[in-house]
């Protein structure tokens, strides 16, 4: 839904009613016919340590042994000047 800027000022407790119901409901204030703001639901905000949780689990389901080390920057200078075959 489109608004003016003076028609939203004037609806704002209906506006805000109307998006806290419908969390998918937008709507969207001009001036002079070009949208400069919306006005939207808050989105969730996530618990606490949520972010470090997930982390960790992703960590945990990692392999453990990763394969053989290899010595990437020991033959960088083979790599840019040539001088035989990189593995």
């Amino acid at each position: 839904m489109k608004l003016s800027i003076s028609e939203a000022r004037r609806r704002l407790p209906e506006l805000v009613r109307q998006v806290r119901k419908d969390a998918g409901a937008k709507v969207e204030i001009t001036v002079r016919d070009e949208v400069v703001a919306e006005l939207r639901a808050a989105l969730p905000e996530p618990e606490p340590g949520a972010a470090a949780k997930k982390l960790l689990d992703i960590m945990r389901r990692l392999p453990k042994h990763r394969g053989p080390k290899t010595n990437v920057s020991g033959r960088i200078n083979q790599y840019l000047y040539g001088g035989g075959k990189i593995r």
